[in-house]
């Protein structure tokens, strides 16, 4: 190709919520590493649109998104969420006023959760740091539905006399949509293994539906391996026999809380991914770490951006870079595989250190292939 001829990028557009606390920290880093794989690896590019959604804002002015936020939002090809939540607004406030109506208002229905021991981490499970790979899941959280509804109220509230109801809905399409996903994933992986966790001894009526559905669907898929776990035996399994695990399907609640738990397992929350997907590609699909705002360190500059890094890989693939993805992957295993750590890895290193570090990898890893 002649010299003054140049290749047309394409052009990912992304809009940005940094939020609150260590969402900042982690959302300029992510932009920073983005914005350093687009140009060494070439031919696409980022547009980053920043929208300070911020609880600081809330409280000043009274809101999170806009009246058109959410049109706002539809025109880009990707959402990258930082944080959301601060102590001097109420957490139900902060999440329904900010990333649970963006799920469910841009049909993101389901929740990828990837989990596994990065080189140079460690697990606190003396089993898996025998054997990092022992470790390797994939959760997929129902998004849209069950417990985190919405449906509910409270009477009586200012009297001794309070009642407050939590309605839990599960729908036949939202249940065999999110199964048909898991059982599709699981098919991509080496182990073609799935599990759903339950709790239909005790809920009798949605998660009986659940259960019945997911056995509905599992005969369309003779080629994956079953099994049902209640969630609190789902804990005690994750931790004592973790190599039985490969891909997980459960409810809003319970795959929520599951996974901060195969975080820590496989060494930090500071590490996990999490993508908010909209399979039929109708609108933006959302990417973030699953870590908190984490007022207390926030501003300090020493967060883990690696689940924000993680994250935004996960954000690359899913916009057709899978190249591009597979070496930001790299990238942050060679750095977390050399030492270059935030303390809750076991670490010294700053948010910015472990950002450069990164950056340099990738230059190493694609910068001779340009």
């Amino acid at each position: 190709m002649p010299s003054h001829i140049r290749t047309v990028s394409k052009i990912h557009r992304i809009a940005c919520i940094p939020g609150d606390g260590i969402g900042v920290d982690i959302t300029n880093a992510a932009e920073q590493v983005l914005q350093k794989l687009s140009s060494t690896v070439g031919g696409f590019e980022f547009d980053f649109n920043t929208f300070d959604w911020s609880s600081s804002n809330y409280l000043s002015r009274g809101w999170y998104m806009p009246p058109d936020g959410l049109d706002q939002l539809k025109k880009h090809d990707a959402i990258y969420f930082g944080a959301v939540g601060w102590p001097d607004v109420p957490d139900h406030i902060s999440l329904w006023g900010l990333i649970l109506p963006i799920r469910k208002a841009l049909n993101q229905y389901v929740n990828v959760r990837p989990t596994r021991i990065l080189p140079g981490t460690t697990s606190p499970l003396s089993s898996c740091a025998a054997n990092p790979s022992s470790l390797d899941w994939l959760i997929i959280r129902e998004n849209s539905e069950g417990e985190y509804s919405g449906q509910g109220g409270t009477s009586h509230e200012h009297s001794p006399h309070a009642i407050a109801t939590e309605v839990s809905i599960f729908t036949q399409v939202g249940i065999e949509r999110i199964m048909r996903f898991a059982f599709e994933a699981a098919r991509l992986r080496p182990r073609k293994k799935l599990t759903m966790v339950t709790k239909s001894n005790a809920q009798r009526h949605g998660m009986v539906l659940w259960d019945k559905v997911f056995y509905q669907v599992a005969k369309e898929y003779p080629d994956i391996e079953i099994d049902k776990m209640l969630v609190d035996a789902m804990t005690v399994r994750m931790v004592l026999n973790p190599q039985s695990l490969d891909t997980i399907v459960a409810t809003n609640l319970h795959a929520d809380i599951l996974s901060d738990l195969a975080a820590a397992l496989s060494g930090s929350i500071g590490i996990a991914p999490s993508s908010n997907l909209d399979p039929t590609r109708g609108n933006p699909s959302m990417f973030e770490p699953i870590h908190g705002s984490a007022p207390d360190i926030a501003g300090k500059g020493i967060a883990n951006p690696v689940g924000a890094f993680w994250s935004a890989a996960e954000m690359v693939r899913w916009l057709g870079e899978e190249e591009a993805a597979d070496g930001l992957m790299k990238a942050v295993e060679n750095v977390t595989a050399a030492g270059v750590k935030t303390k809750d890895l076991g670490g010294e290193k700053n948010t910015k250190e472990v950002t450069d570090a990164v950056c340099a990898e990738i230059e190493k890893l694609f910068g001779d292939s340009k």
